[in-house]
């Protein structure tokens, strides 16, 4: 395992230069001029250029480009044309936010789809297996924003049960949490119910049976556990993708995490902050699929890394 995952990591290396290289590309060929943002428009020629020298906007692109990725070496980001402030620091502040956020929107996603999951493969081709994919499909056709902003006029606007925006207290997690947990769910208990319906055709699953084993036993013991690799990568899948990809819903709830940088930081367009964002949801996707090859081991003792 040790020597898989040092592989692994080297092989991440090139993906992040490559990453590393589009966004260098790409928020540069965002239409306006950071410097004349930063500088204000009531700002002179003459204030405008001294920032664009200040922030090596004025070198050639192949230069700007070698300087940035001297900088990375060194885990400097540069600092926010915004702020001023280091764009680490910046994203230190955001970044609590944002995993607490997907944690807990994949906890409670990955429960939710899990036991729909296993109740439909177990029910197949009754009315539960039918409301259950129904639920299913409904959570992966509904935009992330159209339901955010539904949630937010039935339970904030309308029944005032909970706040429309803000994490101050832990009402604050529960919309957008149900909102991102909506995508989550419809995915694990698809994924679920797929497993489960093939590990339940097995031998094995009929011998535990004829030997009188209860039921439930049968079905966590025998079959859940022998499903778990698929819906791991799912579950793993979807947080790496929370992670980076809930810039919708921390707008749409004012949330103060890394997707609300990130949109804050395109509108002014912030180059460095854009840039640490983004490499920063690379490095995490990249950790998240290490982490689910480790659980593969972990939940079949049949798979091992060579």
């Amino acid at each position: 395992m040790g020597a898989y995952l040092a592989r692994r990591a080297l092989v991440a290396i090139p993906t992040l230069l490559g990453v590393a290289t589009i966004v260098f590309l790409i928020v540069r060929l965002i239409p306006g001029d950071p410097a004349r943002v930063m500088a204000g428009e009531t700002a002179t020629d003459d204030q405008v250029d001294r920032i664009r020298q200040t922030l090596g906007l004025d070198l050639p692109l192949p230069i700007q480009y070698v300087r940035f990725l001297l900088n990375l070496a060194q885990a400097d980001f540069g600092r926010s044309i915004r702020t001023g402030d280091t764009v680490l620091n910046e994203i230190m502040l955001r970044l609590p936010y944002t995993l607490e956020l997907a944690a807990l929107a994949t906890l409670v996603g990955a429960t939710l789809g899990i036991t729909l999951g296993v109740i439909a493969a177990i029910k197949r081709g009754t009315l539960v297996d039918l409301v259950v994919s129904a639920v299913s499909v409904s959570g992966m056709s509904l935009p992330t924003y159209f339901l955010g902003l539904m949630l937010v006029i039935l339970f904030a606007v309308n029944l005032r049960w909970l706040p429309a925006a803000g994490a101050g207290d832990a009402r604050g997690f529960v919309l957008p949490t149900l909102t991102l947990a909506a995508l989550s769910m419809a995915l694990v208990s698809r994924m679920s119910r797929s497993a489960m319906l093939e590990v339940l055709s097995q031998d094995y699953v009929r011998t535990a049976h004829a030997k009188g084993l209860a039921n439930r036993l049968v079905i966590v013991r025998h079959a859940l556990v022998n499903a778990l690799p698929p819906i791991i990568t799912v579950v793993a899948l979807q947080f790496g993708a929370l992670l980076g990809g809930a810039v919708l819903t921390e707008t749409i709830f004012s949330w103060p995490g890394m997707g609300r940088l990130l949109v804050d930081a395109i509108f002014a367009r912030d180059y460095p902050v854009i840039q640490g964002c983004v490499l920063l949801f690379s490095v995490g996707f990249i950790l998240v699929n290490l982490l689910a090859d480790v659980l593969y081991a972990l939940s079949d003792p049949r798979i091992r890394y060579s």
